[in-house]
């Protein structure tokens, strides 16, 4: 795979066009955190109202993934991602267009649905890669997609200060976040038209039904509904958050109201969830060994993304803040060094796939990076204004290598879960990605830097000896055919089996 990866042919030519598609909702996502400072000297906000926007800026995707995986597995990638990057200037405009907190809050807020465009290029490269490939590819779909977030911290602080004439020598920060919407809508039309969901003769698998994850056990299924009330806390979390001191989004019988909404909504998805998994629990349907997967073995792997991807949302948000005011550096100069530390996802996420393909236990190499995520975070505890900028750099660089690589060692295996329903697994994982982010930002946010650095080195600590115990190594895993094992298969897969 690696000699053929600059090819722009066949299967090549739509990675390359669908990590580019990643890539652009990345750099919209994180365009509003290089402008952090700045914004809130221009519109007069508090430090907990800006760290505030970062949460807000996360929380949406949570619901927009699971929502996105669903429409995702019925009406397939190209369909979906198209409609998504075209809606992106949306939220772009209006961030741009911002005058106070409230609005930002709510532009943000509807940024977060541009960031669940992630699940919807996990199922295409899915069905264009065989597994054998899969930890790689999806390394390298997630890993240069999410170079994007480099792309923000980097380029847009000096596409603003270039134009910063016509904004009477300012920087014009708005100008730089407007035009990331408008690109990314337009590559929405070029991918609608130039890409297909599966090479040519082979048949787009969707779930039998919609509307929740079909799993193949009663103890499965309870553990979906523990899953799920996760994500819906993490919202909840939110609201509490709008409603505290020097915050004021919402009052406090608006974010009772918010709750409210939350519980009915918790209500809907277990309906749902029942709804679709009737016959199971009344005991009318069972599933043959090789039509079974364990959802123990999804809520790992939403811990793995917990742990990687919601500590990199995390950094990612809060790094040119914390160089700025910890270095005393201005703004500029402060989101190129945060940008070190999404500038590895070039290689790192990639990397992460390919160890996962070619160390012979994707299993292991999860549990060694998730070790690596813990330690570079309790390194990263003990930055100060005193350590040298390059020692910082380098100890922040360190991070990023693991929590990075651990993105594309978990997404190595989500797609080998159950290949029909991969668009909703990679939704529920991913979507945890998000919900470890709003929980690691909203303690940042209540705390300071060094806590939120220790917090994400523990969990990650936690979570290698979670992968250690409990994780299984998927059947199949370095199977040359991009099919899914036969049904009838004699042979009982290990992460399908019911324990």
């Amino acid at each position: 795979m690696l000699k053929n990866l600059f090819s722009f042919k066949d299967r090549y030519r739509i990675l390359h066009q669908t990590w580019f598609a990643f890539f652009l909702t990345f750099v919209c996502w994180f365009n509003f955190a290089p402008f952090a400072t700045t914004i809130g000297k221009e519109l007069h906000l508090a430090p907990e109202q800006i760290k505030t926007l970062g949460i807000c800026n996360l929380a949406l995707t949570i619901p927009a993934r699971l929502i996105i995986g669903m429409l995702l597995d019925r009406f397939g990638p190209r369909i979906t991602y198209s409609i998504l990057l075209m809606s992106a200037a949306v939220p772009c405009l209006a961030t741009a267009l911002s005058q106070d907190f409230n609005q930002l809050v709510i532009s943000r807020l509807l940024m977060g649905i541009v960031g669940s465009g992630f699940v919807v290029g996990i199922r295409m490269v899915a069905e264009w890669f065989p597994p054998k490939e899969m930890g790689s590819a999806q390394g390298i779909y997630g890993g240069w997609g999410n170079f994007g977030a480099f792309g923000a911290e980097f380029a847009l602080p000096m596409l603003a200060v270039a134009t910063s004439f016509l904004a009477g020598g300012a920087s014009n920060w708005r100008l730089a976040i407007a035009l990331t919407g408008i690109i990314t809508a337009i590559y929405g039309v070029i991918y609608f038209n130039t890409v297909q969901d599966t090479p040519a003769g082979k048949l787009y698998k969707r779930p039998k039904k919609n509307g929740a994850l079909e799993v193949t056990s009663i103890k499965s299924f309870w553990a979906m509904i523990v899953s799920n009330f996760g994500l819906i806390f993490a919202l909840g979390l939110l609201a509490w958050r709008l409603e505290q001191k020097n915050i004021h989004f919402l009052t406090l019988s608006q974010m009772y109201l918010v709750w409210l909404a939350l519980a009915g909504l918790f209500v809907y998805q277990t309906y749902k969830a029942y709804e679709v998994n009737k016959e199971l629990l009344i005991g009318k349907k069972t599933y043959t060994p090789a039509q079974r997967f364990l959802f123990g073995q999804v809520a790992i792997l939403e811990f793995t993304y917990v742990t990687n991807f919601g500590s990199e949302l995390a950094a990612v948000s809060m790094l040119p803040a914390f160089f700025e005011k910890t270095f005393g550096l201005e703004h500029v100069v402060a989101g190129m060094i945060a940008a070190t530390y999404p500038f590895l996802n070039l290689v790192s996420r990639p990397s992460g796939g390919v160890i996962s393909d070619k160390f012979g236990s994707r299993k292991w190499t999860m549990t060694i990076i998730s070790a690596g995520i813990g330690v570079g975070y309790l390194m990263a505890h003990f930055i100060n204004g005193n350590w040298p900028i390059p020692l910082a750099i380098a100890v922040t660089m360190f991070c990023a290598y693991f929590a990075q690589a651990g993105c594309g060692a978990t997404y190595g295996i989500v797609p080998l879960i159950k290949k029909e329903a991969t668009g909703q697994i990679a939704g529920n994982v991913g979507a945890y990605g998000n919900f470890g982010g709003v929980v690691y930002l909203t303690i940042f946010s209540l705390t300071d830097a060094p806590t939120l650095f220790s917090t994400m080195g523990i969990a990650a600590i936690i979570c290698a000896f979670m992968c250690a115990f409990f994780l299984k190594e998927p059947q199949g895993s370095f199977a040359g055919a991009a099919e899914e094992l036969p049904e009838n298969s004699a042979k009982k897969p290990a992460i399908l089996a019911e324990e």
